[in-house]
């Protein structure tokens, strides 16, 4: 089947998008042709293929300077400033939430009409509507009344998070999403503008996989965002807004952990939609540490900043030099927060442990910050993401956690947890396994084990194969690409024949079974389930519809 890839991020290789995740899912996937449609920064010079598995690479400029384009008349304006305040409304006032889809819709219509969405948002017209809208009594995304400053930096971020609505990829033919059998949605945000504008002009279903939640990121990010807080506001509400017109419209969410599924119930999701499908990592073929240090080593990893708690680290390091004055605390990481290093290392001075506490900075390798240890330690006041625990783990090492997060799902009875802000609690933990050398062993092949089996790279791929196929089954093929309507001909399901969907066979210049039922026998039967499964000489379509 065909497969659009929809993420976001940077070139030249995205952390989870290209080079990354996304690769080692088509490359594990051949059966299926997977396209990439990347949401990049304002340098982009053109689409990149960084992997054979990708059958080709679309690129869109999501910030920077927005697209040419000729300005609507003053018709087709009025059209647009329907749907552009429908939008405004749901996102400033609460009786007017459920407008965000369907100007979010109606804009999308119009932007594939003419191209003009870009120029519109940008235009004065589009201002004066957002600054009228804005203002209105009971507008509950700011306290008073936004001033002009506001309003116009407020118009350029909505125009560029709606940039993706223009993008030329809406069609069905070559490279459009229409002619795609589904689409995956990796990271969320405004990488699923493009699948819910498919899923609504040519019904074509999507999955959405978060690794980490994009609206918790959102909301963490702008508490340092350069902007007043009337336009935080806004822009938050639209992100709101957005994930959940996502995951009412997602045929499937996938998060990263039960901690992340939670939070997707906690923010609409409906339960019966939602799985888990941990992060595989190809660490897992990593060989264990080496031999342990001679003296006992700490080692802590992560961004210096108060989130990650360090401080803590070090007042439990205080209790474990106390009882053991040969240990040694290193702490790998760079700074996040500004000052926050020097912040630390006057906290170790204070507490008189000092020339035991190396600051080592960015580690070259993360399987040298383990080895370089004895035991793993964890200070975090939250821990999203289970990478780095489980990256701990693989190497074989014992892991003390704070309770917090994901670390009771990703390190269960193989690791020591404690609460977070108790340093007496981490000191002990940390002794307990220093003076323990079998428990230590026992415990680091425990969770490397547990590590191993939860974060490989199959069963990510046999899982994502299931739901694939699991997807398709329920969404048939329109001919077309279209789903009909109210003055179009009623969709035909399963018009394809089987023959179009081998990957070696003439599915390049196969063509879609004619609408009035012409073709072959098995065309006029119905084809077969776009399930991309080879179908065997003697198994009719129907039989295999049945045992999918």
């Amino acid at each position: 089947m065909r497969v659009a890839l929809l993420t976001e991020g940077a070139r030249p290789h995205p952390q989870r998008g290209t080079g990354g995740w996304c690769d080692r899912l088509a490359e594990g996937l051949p059966e299926h042709g997977f396209e990439l449609y990347l949401l990049t920064g304002p340098d982009g010079a053109g689409p990149e293929r960084p992997s054979p598995a990708w059958r080709g690479a679309h690129e869109l400029a999501l910030w920077g300077r927005r697209p040419d384009g000729r300005a609507p008349g003053a018709l087709r304006r009025r059209r647009y400033a329907g749907a552009y305040e429908q939008l405004v409304r749901a996102l400033v006032l609460p009786g007017e939430r459920a407008g965000f889809g369907p100007g979010l819709y109606r804009l999308a219509a119009l932007a594939r009409e003419d191209g003009a969405l870009p120029a519109f948002l940008a235009s004065a017209h589009a201002r004066r509507l957002l600054e009228r809208t804005w203002r209105l009594p009971g507008a509950d995304t700011a306290a008073g009344q936004p001033p002009v400053c506001d309003v116009l930096v407020a118009a350029d971020l909505l125009e560029q998070c709606l940039r993706p609505l223009s993008a030329p990829w809406y069609g069905t033919g070559p490279g459009g999403l229409g002619a795609a059998d589904l689409c995956h949605v990796v990271g969320g945000g405004p990488a699923a503008l493009p699948a819910l504008v498919a899923r609504h002009l040519h019904g074509v279903p999507f999955v959405v996989t978060e690794h980490g939640l994009h609206l918790c990121e959102q909301y963490l990010g702008y508490r340092e965002a350069p902007y007043r807080w009337p336009v935080r506001a806004l822009l938050l509400s639209f992100f709101r807004a957005l994930t959940e017109e996502t995951y009412r419209q997602a045929a499937i969410l996938t998060a990263g952990s039960a901690h992340d599924q939670q939070w997707q119930r906690r923010c609409g999701a409906d339960p019966a939609r939602t799985r888990v499908v941990y992060e595989g990592t190809p660490a897992v073929d990593r060989p264990a540490a080496g031999p342990e240090p001679a003296a006992p080593v700490l080692v802590w990893a992560g961004a210096l900043e108060p989130g990650r708690d360090p401080e803590l680290a070090l007042h439990a390091f205080a209790r474990v030099r106390a009882a053991l004055p040969a240990a040694r605390l290193v702490v790998y990481g760079e700074e996040a927060a500004p000052g926050y290093r020097a912040h630390c290392a006057a906290v170790a001075e204070r507490l008189g442990v000092a020339g035991a506490v190396d600051f080592a900075g960015r580690p070259g390798s993360l399987a040298g910050v383990w080895e370089s240890g004895t035991v793993a330690v964890f200070s975090g006041l939250s821990q999203r993401s289970p990478r780095l625990l489980a990256d701990a783990m693989l190497s074989g090492r014992a892991v003390v956690s704070t309770d917090v997060g994901v670390a009771r799902e990703v390190v269960g009875p193989t690791g020591l947890l404690v609460p977070a802000r108790d340093p007496r609690a981490l000191a002990g933990a940390c002794l307990a396994l220093l003076r323990d050398e079998e428990r230590r062993g026992r415990l680091g092949l425990a969770g490397r084990l547990r590590a191993q089996e939860r974060f490989a790279v199959e069963p990510v791929i046999g899982a994502f194969r299931e739901i694939y196929l699991e997807l398709v089954s329920q969404y048939p093929a329109f001919p077309g690409g279209g789903g009909g309507g109210e003055d179009g001909p009623m969709p035909r399901p399963f018009a394809r024949p089987a023959e179009y969907w081998l990957a070696d066979g003439p599915r390049g210049g196969a063509q879609e079974a004619p609408a009035d039922g012409g073709g072959s026998g098995d065309e006029q039967c119905g084809g077969t389930v776009r399930t991309g499964v080879r179908e065997s000489a003697g198994q009719r379509p129907a039989e295999l519809a049945e045992a999918l």
